[in-house]
């Protein structure tokens, strides 16, 4: 258990994650997730219950060797170059990695010469990704690692995820976006209000919502009537596109057939990750 004040930022919580796993932890904005990782790492202290990281205290030197980090709120010096920095993070791992192994593995390689301070804010979370692994760490944990990445650095950075996984190393992630966990992580824990709600494979979690998603381009207006009776637990239309959650999603489509809508690029999937956090989150009226 975690608490500031009055406030339990976690209560409840036990969990263990096993050697070469790959997890990710999910949920809302204030969930517990930011005070997980720290108590994983020792940057904080459990208010009441024990944090271990590899069998001993997460604080002791041991332990901490063999873990890399990415965190929301890191400081590094402007003043260095790329290269230097990665050296100068090697040299607190006993074993590390190459430095143009490391640069190679954050899409840095034709950075090492330039400044910190000089790098984009995709290029400076880049960085921190190199100073994460350079030490080869058995454990790395990511706390939103990919906010302010583009695209094509995104990608690359979960392939080098995937290779990192695939080397039979742990990874401990939490991201706000959902892709990203199901790419990367074989479980899923999901955390709401300090407490685990969901915890197995991604299948498994996107399973806990008994709906499939049905959706569509039409240039009819669905209103209230258009859905009125059909057992639809939500409905979100983006530009011409339509998306209906439902659990019966051939009652929907025979009603909608016979109300006369208009239905082009029709696809019906099962939920997805993003869905099954939402349903498996989701605050009652009363709360809102």
């Amino acid at each position: 258990m975690k608490r500031y004040g009055e406030v339990e930022a976690l209560r409840g919580v036990d969990l263990a994650v096993a050697p070469g796993q790959a997890l990710a932890v999910l949920g809302p904005n204030g969930a517990g997730k930011t005070t997980l990782i720290n108590l994983a790492l020792g940057l904080r202290r459990p208010t009441a219950g024990r944090v271990r990281l590899f069998g001993l205290d997460p604080t002791d030197r041991r332990a901490r060797s063999r873990c890399g980090a990415v965190l929301q709120e890191v400081g590094v010096s402007g003043l260095l170059t790329v290269g230097e920095m990665v050296t100068l993070f090697r040299a607190y791992y006993p074993a590390p990695l190459p430095v143009a192994e490391v640069l190679a593995r954050a899409g840095l390689e034709d950075r090492a010469g330039v400044r910190v301070a000089a790098l984009s804010a995709g290029q400076r979370q880049r960085l921190l990704f190199a100073l994460a692994v350079c030490g080869d760490p058995d454990l790395l944990v990511l706390d939103e690692p990919t906010v302010g990445l583009d695209v094509q650095s995104r990608r690359r950075f979960l392939a080098s995820l995937r290779d990192f996984a695939a080397a039979g190393k742990t990874i401990v992630l939490t991201t706000h976006y959902l892709e990203e966990a199901d790419q990367v992580a074989d479980r899923v824990v999901v955390i709401d209000r300090g407490r685990v709600v969901a915890d197995g494979p991604p299948t498994a979690i996107k399973a806990r919502v008994a709906a499939r998603r049905v959706s569509f381009r039409t240039p009819c207006a669905l209103g209230p009537d258009v859905l009125a009776g059909l057992p639809v637990r939500d409905a979100v239309r983006t530009d011409h596109r339509v998306t209906l959650l439902t659990s019966e999603p051939e009652a929907v489509l025979a009603a909608l057939f016979q109300r006369g809508v208009a239905m082009t690029d029709l696809e019906v999937a099962g939920a997805t990750l993003e869905e099954a956090l939402l349903a498996l989150t989701r605050r009652p009226a009363s709360e809102a």
